[in-house]
Formats: structure tokens, sequence, C-alpha cells
């Protein structure tokens, strides 16, 4: 190579990564979502500051290892009745250490004839999966489980 050819890709390079070194420097620091929300936020947001209790009446099904964490089989069952004034009204799915926690919202009614969701959830690393359920009479029931994730699925 020449050296002036040299001379010109430095000079025109170094503009470049002056300007990109701080961005990368940065990443870090800022969220990677604009939606970013620690569990204790989401729950106090779904639950505007009631109870939860753990309930053996979900069912949450989900692989206790993980080879790749872009794309986790998750289902959940509730064993409750779907009748006009007694059904299951919503299930949230959480990945509880994710950068947003949110995986899922689902909104039921009595004409659904089950409590039962299935999806798939992206974990960044292993971590708990749980199902926050909440009753047409405004109470809310959860059930987690551990998953070891081999590969993370968020990045």
């Amino acid at each position: 190579m020449k050296r002036r050819t040299f001379l010109k890709t430095i000079a025109a390079t170094a503009p470049l990564v002056a300007v990109s070194t701080p961005t990368l420097l940065s990443a870090k620091a800022t969220p990677k979502s604009p939606n970013a929300m620690d569990l204790k936020t989401a729950l106090k947001a779904i639950t505007g500051g009631k109870a939860v209790t753990d309930s053996d009446k979900i069912k949450l099904v989900v692989p206790e290892i993980a080879e790749n964490g872009a794309v986790v089989p998750v289902k959940i069952h509730v064993t409750h009745p779907m009748e006009a004034n007694n059904y299951v009204k919503t299930i949230h799915v959480f990945a509880t250490q994710n950068v947003n926690v949110r995986c899922a919202d689902v909104h039921l009614t009595p004409a659904n004839g089950k409590g039962y969701f299935a999806t798939r959830v992206k974990l960044a690393k292993s971590q708990d999966v749980m199902a926050l359920v909440e009753l047409s009479d405004g109470t809310f029931i959860k059930t987690q489980k551990p998953v070891k994730v081999t590969i993370g699925g968020c990045g």
C-alpha cells in the first residue's frame, strides 16, 4: 500500500472513530428498551399494590433447560371456573430478569371456556418465568419456575 493511500484512509476513518466511540461506551449505561421495567415495578403497575398469593391452581409448563433463550415455550393452564361472574380475567407472563420483564398479557372472558395460554418467550439468561393470573373478583395469584438458559436470546 502506498503511503499516501494509507494516510488518506486514516484521515477518513478518524472522525468516524471519534464519533462512534462515546456512543459505544455509553450504550451499556442506557436501557435497551423504552419499555424497560423491573419485576417490582411491573407487579405494582398491574396489581395496583394488591396482594399476590402463590397458588397451585396454576400449572406452568416450561423446560428446565432451554438450549436457546430466543424461543422458550411456555404453557399456562389455570384450574378455575369460567362462569359469567367467576372466571380467569387476565394471564400475565414475566421473565423475571430480562430488561423488560413483561412478556405477554392475555385477556380472557367466560366465552374462552378455559384459562389457558401458550406462547414462546425470549430469556436473556437463566431466570424464573412467572405466571400472574388476575381473577374476575380482582384477586391475583401466581406461580413461577426456573429455566436454565444455555444460549441467551436477547442479544
